[in-house]
């Protein structure tokens, strides 16, 4: 434990952004991180409790506790080195995670948590900068082949484990570029590219093989689904040519709004607005491209992905942006005893939101209205919790100006016709059914494959998405050798 008193002693220091006039002008991003002093004060404000609950909230087990005092000792070189053993991309998570660590440290009971996320970004961003983070390639290899299907987060953290292993390890990705939803869903604002492609870098030096633009199975036809393909390939050759093939495909199938007028130019999905500003960014020219400039623009859908679509908007130019939560506006303060060391339902106000926007709760949108085939507006009415269930509240329809729809209800599913494709078996929300457990855990029906991330528990955070694709590369190895050494 760094300091005994520290945290009677510190406050909470969050990192800083750079002010809004500034940072809507670009796709860069305006965190300012903690300075080398600043994270030795914050991590001494950790207990290195008995029972330290910010382990277990931390879906991928980060030993917190113990960077957060090798941070304070200024053993920063041993820092990365405990963050790197349960994490394969602390850059991802440390700029894109919400922080169930946060929500679950014990200084959270009554006082502000230790700022876990701001010190792994710090002790990340360091390790890159010195040198630290190098390539660990086999010392033998073990003549086993593994495909994995898809290179997101699940997919990424697999590959490196199995290719660390001694594995050749082929990516293959939908996709032009690698990184799944990391490349094309997260804006550049919130995380830039740069970050994935030396990843990719290190894990070619270590082994692995990326084929992009390569579709396993097929989408259907008028899929919205993001698909930049130039090639296929059956489910067959894969299982014919690797002697294990992993899943770990996003749950991309976006959810809907089929009220009239959905078929209204100018009323689209999020994923078809934020990936093609992520692929102008990255110095494509694209015919189409989507755009808010001078519009009035709702976003339907308060999570992550709305967000997203705000600040994207507020770059682009926006004339307005709203908001539309069907749910009620939650508390903005959570009830500490009732919920911790749990992720507490409370309102959430990211730096999109304050780049510029207009939130509403507790609405529902009922149509679309147009003209000449052009969405001008829609109709809506408030709702209330009634019994369990969302009932109208007569009396509150309203119309509101809209030139620009998007579409930001979260991700119902996997593309059916991949696991189809592959015979898999489904659950009941349409993701690939297989467990967790210890032993046989993400092994599908199918024989030598395996499934793991968002394509078998469905649409989560990219930090569970790593999680699982340590454990299935654990899975895929004991599968091919009969035993492994990798952790879980």
């Amino acid at each position: 434990m760094g300091k005994v008193t520290g945290f009677m002693e510190f406050e909470r220091l969050e990192e800083g952004y750079k002010p809004v006039p500034e940072r809507v002008k670009h796709y860069k991003e305006f965190v300012i991180g903690l300075t080398e002093e600043q994270s030795k004060v914050q991590a001494a404000r950790c207990m290195d409790c008995g029972t330290p609950f910010c382990n277990n909230g931390c879906p991928v087990n980060n030993i917190i506790p113990d960077f957060n005092n090798l941070v304070f000792e200024g053993d920063w070189r041993n820092a990365i080195t405990v963050l790197h053993s349960t994490n394969n991309f602390p850059e991802f998570t440390g700029r894109i995670c919400p922080a169930p660590c946060e929500a679950a440290c014990t200084l959270n009971v009554n006082d502000d948590a230790v700022g876990i996320k701001s010190i792994e970004h710090a002790i990340i961003d360091r390790a890159w900068n010195e040198g630290w983070v190098q390539p660990q390639p086999p010392r033998h290899k073990t003549g086993k082949k593994v495909a994995v299907v898809g290179s997101g987060p699940a997919g990424l953290a697999a590959a490196q484990q199995l290719a660390r292993v001694g594995h050749d390890v082929t990516v293959f990705e939908k996709n032009d570029r690698v990184g799944g939803l990391l490349r094309y869903g997260i804006p550049d604002f919130k995380m830039e590219k740069t970050h994935i492609d030396r990843r990719v870098e290190q894990m070619e030096a270590e082994g692995v093989t990326f084929r992009t633009g390569v579709m396993v199975g097929q989408l259907p036809e008028g899929s919205k689904v993001t698909n930049w393909a130039k090639e296929t390939i059956s489910p067959e050759q894969l299982r014919s040519e690797f002697d294990a093939v992993l899943l770990c495909g996003g749950a991309e199938q976006s959810r809907d709004l089929p009220v009239p007028g959905r078929d209204l130019d100018g009323v689209h999905f999020a994923m078809e607005f934020l990936p093609m500003q992520n692929k102008v960014n990255a110095g494509d020219k694209l015919k189409g491209q989507i755009r808010a400039d001078g519009k009035h623009v709702i976003v339907i859908g308060g999570g992550d992905t709305g967000s997203d679509c705000v600040g994207t908007s507020n770059r682009h130019g926006a004339a307005s942006v709203t908001q539309f939560e069907v749910m009620p506006q939650p508390p903005e303060q959570e009830n500490k005893p009732l919920v911790w060391p749990y992720w507490p339902l409370k309102l959430r106000t990211s730096s999109s939101h304050e780049e510029g926007c207009q939130r509403e709760f507790a609405i529902s949108t009922k149509e679309f209205i147009g003209k000449n085939g052009k969405v001008t507006g829609l109709k809506t009415v408030h709702v209330e919790m009634k019994d369990g269930k969302l009932v109208e509240i007569p009396g509150t329809e309203k119309e509101y100006q809209a030139d620009l729809v998007l579409l930001a209800m979260g991700f119902v599913s996997p593309v059916a016709s991949v696991l189809d494709a592959f015979g898999i078996d489904k659950d009941g929300r349409g993701n690939a059914r297989a467990t967790t457990d210890f032993t046989g855990g993400y092994v599908t029906n199918v024989n030598k494959v395996f499934a793991a991330g968002d394509i078998r528990r469905g649409q989560s955070l990219v930090v569970w998405a790593i999680r699982e694709g340590r454990q299935a590369a654990r899975a895929v190895d004991e599968f091919l050798m009969g035993h492994s050494d990798l952790p879980r």
